[in-house]
């Protein structure tokens, strides 16, 4: 009697001490039991995501000839920009360099140009002379031939051969002419590619320079990338971001605007939490980086399952859910990891199991309840999950169920036994 009334005086002081024992059992055959409670389910989920940009503009190093560039000028990561302001800018030396050379290059073809008009004109000019005495030459003789009637046959013939000698001439003379028309107009070609070539290359050079200088495309925020070594790298290691001074291979990302009302984060869920889990949702953040302030969000979208890296410890399956968010602030950028708290819905006076009691059996949900003979399999409808506890259909409380498989070979000593089932179970 006097142990009887302590037992009831230390269960009326501690019922919940009661329950936690009643709550989990161990049957004669060892097998881990749990009873069937009733009461309020909180369903949520927590999960660690990482914030990532959905608009975002990458900045990188202008693809111009030549070797690396040495950046001058950068701002620093989470500095506000508005489109149009200079982000980056390169020492633009060799660039000038080039665009002085082009330049003298240049005045070069336009003398060359110059020169050979010219050239083309006073040679021009001295054929048209020459032409004009080759025809006075002809006339002159044709005006002799015909003084035959009155010469002797000699200075006739004399005078036949002296007008042909002078078509002669005159043909050679146009001729001539002819050939150093072409040529002076292949010099002035000439010349005049290679001044077309000279202001190419100047126009590339200014082009290069203005390049230089790298602007902001879009309202937002600065996020400076990742300066890996070029000669040594291997995962894990511990690389600074680009800053002035850096020199930096033409076309290499050095810096991205991000849309800070666009900042979304990204995480994955288990197949079995993810169905706990609905578009609009309510969600409470934590940054890893920002401890001791709570952000505020809701789920945009839940995908379909997605297979994770090869490198990702485990390369577990996930259901990627993306979850947008309420505030923004200007120390948040892609990349943060954060701590994530889905706020599900609140089951009240339900009937609940721990997790560890549902098993997949011919793709049903199952349980083993306890009977007087073993442990009979029965099927049973989850109404929804939270990470420790599922909210189940079709059993009452205090049924016992089993948290391991009680037909499943299990080692006890050096024999191996198996828990006897109901001859009624499936």
């Amino acid at each position: 009697m006097v142990a009887g009334g302590a037992a009831l005086v230390a269960a009326r002081r501690s019922p919940g001490l009661l329950a936690r024992k009643a709550e989990l059992t161990t049957a004669k055959d060892d097998v881990p039991l749990a009873v069937v409670e009733r009461g309020d389910i909180d369903l949520n989920v927590h999960a660690t995501g990482e914030l990532r940009a959905s608009h975002t503009v990458m900045l990188t190093a202008p693809s111009v000839g030549g070797g690396a560039l040495q950046i001058t000028h950068l701002l620093a990561t989470s500095s506000p920009v508005k489109k149009g302001d200079i982000v980056i800018e390169f020492d633009p030396g060799e660039q000038s360099y080039k665009l002085d050379q082009s330049r003298s290059e240049l005045l070069q073809a336009e003398q060359e140009i110059t020169k050979a008009n010219a050239d083309a004109a006073v040679l021009a000019a001295q054929d048209k002379v020459a032409a004009l005495k080759a025809r006075y030459d002809v006339r002159q003789a044709e005006l002799d031939v015909q003084k035959k009637e009155i010469v002797s046959s000699i200075d006739a013939t004399k005078n036949q051969l002296a007008l042909q000698q002078a078509q002669r001439v005159q043909a050679e003379l146009e001729q001539d002419s002819q050939s150093h028309k072409e040529s002076g107009q292949a010099a002035i070609y000439l010349a005049k590619e290679k001044y077309n070539k000279a202001k190419l290359a100047m126009d590339q050079a200014q082009l290069n320079i203005e390049k230089m200088r790298v602007a902001a495309p879009m309202d937002g925020m600065v996020s400076i990338q990742k300066n890996p070594p070029t000669d040594f790298f291997f995962t894990g290691m511990s690389v600074p971001d680009y800053h002035a001074g850096d020199q930096a291979n033409p076309g290499g990302a050095i810096a991205q605007v991000v849309d800070p009302m666009g900042l979304e984060l990204s995480c994955k869920l288990g197949e079995r939490n993810s169905s706990s889990v609905k578009v609009g949702e309510p969600v409470e953040i934590v940054f890893d980086a920002l401890r001791g302030r709570t952000f505020h969000g809701a789920v945009k979208t839940i995908g379909g399952m997605s297979r994770a890296q090869f490198f990702d410890d485990g390369g577990n399956d996930g259901v990627e859910v993306t979850i947008g968010l309420a505030e923004t602030d200007p120390q948040l950028h892609s990349g943060f990891t954060a701590q994530i708290l889905f706020l599900g819905d609140k089951k009240k006076d339900v009937f609940n199991v721990p997790i560890q009691a549902l098993f997949m059996k011919d793709g049903k949900r199952i349980v083993y309840v306890k009977t007087g003979s073993g442990y009979e399999q029965r099927p049973i409808k989850i109404d929804g999950e939270s990470e420790s506890r599922a909210v189940i259909v079709g059993l009452g409380q205090g049924t016992q169920v089993a948290l391991v498989d009680p037909t499943a070979p299990r080692k006890t000593g050096n024999a191996v036994s198996t828990a006897p089932a109901s001859a009624g179970a499936p």
